[in-house]
């Protein structure tokens, strides 16, 4: 262990660690672009630059690792000043549409910009350009709001191993592209979202089909139900209706999702929803109680038994049911019908 001082309070941290991770420790924040815990440190949006006593620069808190004696200020005059300036530089290639951009109420950049009054660039001169990107079915991208942390990138390659994206052009129109500028619809993205669910500004987003502001929803936390892994989602609602679903930080998913959890949500709502069982009555289907349902299972199962053999009956399970269930499905089939006729749809 090694001990430091962070604006004037004493912590204790494991050697390795970051000034960062230290700050974090006794609840005092660094704002961040580009950082994610789960990724390699890279530095690149240079915002968390903190003072470090008897240090020539300001270094970046993610990078940096802590040291014995340290004493080191988050927000000190050159820290709050070069904060302004990376804001500023920032902002002179971002659009200042904030009043109607989707990302508000979690956009990181207006976080900031509110904290340091920072309403616009001092900054003239040329703008980068860019058509925004919708070949993807769920997501668009829109360069002219990208801040470049590169926090997609690392996410894609580290996280999710697909590489679909990267760093494209150097210098003045450096932007996030697919290989040969493509497009994401020919590219090897498998739509999973992560790339959107991190990205701290507008720059990627959901394509929604509501419209709604992020401080309207209301969070629930729930377990993905399409396969058995088990990923922790977030499900954002608003009207009762389900708006977005965000990934959650699960023992089994780390803070990912694939695209059926990420974007696969408009079932819970939709109109052709079955919410009660239905019996066919006279050659058409008609809502019934569940006790009917039940009936008409049982008399039909014995039926088929008695005349063709318990091999004439298979059942036919679900990845949405819990692993109890799809137990208990089994024991039905082979304990009570006696029948090894069982399958399980996670193969469709």
């Amino acid at each position: 262990m090694i001990t430091l001082k962070i604006n004037g309070f004493e912590v204790q941290v494991e050697e390795g660690s970051t000034i960062l991770q230290a700050a974090k420790k006794i609840g005092v924040d660094i704002p961040t672009f580009c950082h994610d815990e789960r990724l390699k440190p890279h530095g690149s949006c240079r915002i968390c630059v903190v003072e470090v006593k008897g240090a020539r620069n300001l270094p970046t808190a993610c990078c940096t690792p802590a040291g014995e004696g340290m004493e080191v200020y988050t927000e000190s005059e050159p820290v709050v000043t070069a904060r302004k300036e990376i804001l500023d530089l920032l902002l002179a290639n971002h659009p200042l549409d904030c009043l109607t951009c989707e990302k508000a109420g979690r956009c990181t950049l207006q976080d900031l910009c509110y904290k340091y009054d920072i309403k616009e660039s001092s900054f003239e001169g040329d703008r980068k350009t860019f058509e925004i990107d919708k070949s993807n079915q769920f997501y668009y991208s829109d360069q002219e709001k990208c801040i470049l942390c590169g926090k997609c990138v690392y996410v894609c390659s580290q996280l999710q191993n697909t590489d679909a994206i990267g760093f494209a052009v150097r210098g003045f129109d450096t932007h996030i592209a697919t290989p040969f500028e493509r497009g994401l619809e020919h590219s090897t993205c498998v739509s999973c979202g992560n790339c959107v669910s991190v990205c701290p500004v507008g720059a990627l987003m959901p394509k929604s089909k509501e419209k709604f502001r992020y401080w309207e929803t209301k969070s629930t936390r729930t377990t993905c139900s399409y396969c058995g892994v088990g990923c922790q989602m977030d499900l954002l609602v608003k009207d009762n209706k389900i708006v977005e679903v965000l990934p959650a930080d699960g023992p089994s998913n780390d803070g990912l999702l694939c695209v059926k959890g990420r974007f696969s949500y408009n079932f819970v709502g939709h109109p052709d929803r079955l919410k009660k069982p239905l019996v066919r009555k006279n050659g058409k289907l008609e809502e019934a109680t569940w006790e009917e349902a039940y009936e008409v299972i049982t008399s039909k199962v014995k039926e088929v038994k008695e005349e063709n053999g318990p091999d004439a009956i298979a059942g036919f399970s679900s990845a949405r049911g819990l692993t109890e269930e799809n137990y208990l499905m089994m024991k039905l089939m082979r304990g009570v019908i006696g029948t090894n006729n069982i399958d399980h749809c996670a193969r469709l």
